[in-house]
């Protein structure tokens, strides 16, 4: 290939593609928003989010569901007392009412796990389920005023460790779960596993998963079970470390109840892969105030009657202001019981409606004259003249048409060179 050869191809390979795309001439719908087209859209938006809005209200006032607060349910002595009003809610729908208020109690207890033991507080809830809820029934729950959302909160852990990978101090230190990484103990330092801030805030109630009937021998207890509560894809990311050395690892600080003596063949270390109570507190919320499933049963009904659960009270929320709730509940087509999504489509719908016809009856009343469309278009006076100099000296067109370029009168141009 010759060097003059050369040269033009380069030249060439350098010049913009002249393409609809690169060129910035793609086709777009750019509507002219008159009174004729936007009064008929809030109008239709209108009758369409209103009914909808009914329909999602309707569904969620479906669901059955009771949530009792028991944060201070240790404060309450050891004889049944009335949960505060503005403690617990319920709704029953086909009941003439919610039934009794519900009551709580307080004894001393132990509690016990993994072969270890440590004096906790017991909370009995006695509660009144006027209609029989409809399976399937989970059981919830509820903290209030914890911030998993945050940065710092959500990237502490290691993904590694938890796909069942052996991690050491070295390994973790510097990493996402400082600052609970590692635990010294005189001048070594030992991984903690699970480490990371979730794993140590982990929630550790004891929920009683068997809701006992109150003074009736005509209902038997209603079973729960804690399996299936976590989804099937967290389910699939933890493993157990395998044939671990329990004497070069810690358990979370927040765990020592449970391991007081550290992890040992008598107190192993938590399954993570069959723990699903551990899967579902893993799985960090976004918003401060949350559920999260504990137990449920998917083939039978709960029978109307008064019913007893037992919690076992070691988790505390009053260090951040937080409450702790149980929570009984059903579902509909739409979910859990959340009455938010149908106001807002009621309200939007309502307000559609009403603006609508307020401009409706503004622009009647007194209509506004509208401008000419067709001067809407900035180049409609092209001059051909521009078009002939956007033409290169070899004849061939410019890379942007002509008719895409703005018309420089003589007077920007002087002024743009003084």
């Amino acid at each position: 290939m010759s060097p003059d050869a050369k040269d033009k191809e380069q030249v060439k390979s350098r010049r913009p593609v002249n393409s609809a795309f690169k060129q910035q001439r793609l086709k777009a719908w750019q509507p002219i928003l008159t009174p004729k087209s936007v009064l008929p859209a809030f109008i239709i938006i209108g009758i369409l989010f209103a009914p909808l809005g009914g329909l999602l209200l309707w569904a969620s006032d479906t669901v059955a569901e009771i949530v009792i607060d028991y944060t201070n349910c240790d404060k309450a002595g050891t004889s049944f007392v009335q949960v505060p009003p503005d403690l617990f809610s319920a709704n029953f729908p086909g009941s003439s009412g919610d039934g009794d208020p519900p009551e709580f109690k307080a004894i001393p207890a132990v509690g016990s796990s993994n072969n270890a033991t440590w004096p906790t507080m017991k909370c009995t809830i006695k509660f009144d389920v006027p209609v029989t809820m409809k399976h399937p029934v989970f059981m919830y729950y509820r903290l209030t005023n914890f911030y998993q959302n945050h940065r710092r909160y959500i990237k502490s852990l290691d993904l590694k460790q938890l796909a069942g990978e052996p991690r050491t101090a070295v390994d973790l230190r510097g990493g996402g779960c400082e600052p609970m990484a590692t635990v010294a103990e005189g001048e070594l330092r030992f991984p903690i596993y699970p480490c990371g801030l979730i794993a140590n805030s982990m929630f550790n109630d004891t929920l009683d998963i068997t809701l006992s009937p109150f003074n009736s021998t005509d209902i038997k207890p209603y079973n729960m079970t804690e399996k299936g509560i976590a989804w099937t894809v967290d389910q699939t990311k933890y493993l157990p470390q395998q044939h671990p050395d329990l004497s070069q690892i810690r358990p979370p600080p927040n765990w020592e109840k449970k391991y007081p003596n550290g992890y040992t063949s008598s107190t192993p270390p938590l399954d993570i892969s069959k723990d699903e109570h551990f899967q579902v507190w893993m799985r960090a919320s976004g918003l401060p105030n949350f559920r999260k499933m504990y137990a449920k049963n998917e083939k039978e009904d709960l029978v109307a009657g008064t019913y007893t659960i037992d919690i076992d009270m070691n988790y505390d929320v009053t260090k951040y202001d937080g409450t702790k709730s149980i929570v009984l509940s059903t579902v509909s087509f739409m979910g859990g019981r959340n009455p938010f999504l149908g106001i807002a489509y009621v309200v939007v719908g309502v307000l559609c409606v009403f603006l609508g016809l307020l401009f409706t009856a503004r622009h009647l009343y007194k209509p506004r004259r509208l401008g000419d469309h067709t001067y809407l278009s900035w180049n409609q006076n092209q001059n051909p003249q521009h078009q002939q100099e956007d033409t290169d000296a070899s004849g061939a067109g410019s890379e942007t048409e002509p008719e895409d370029l703005p018309t420089a009168t003589a007077s920007g141009a002087s002024a743009r060179y003084q």
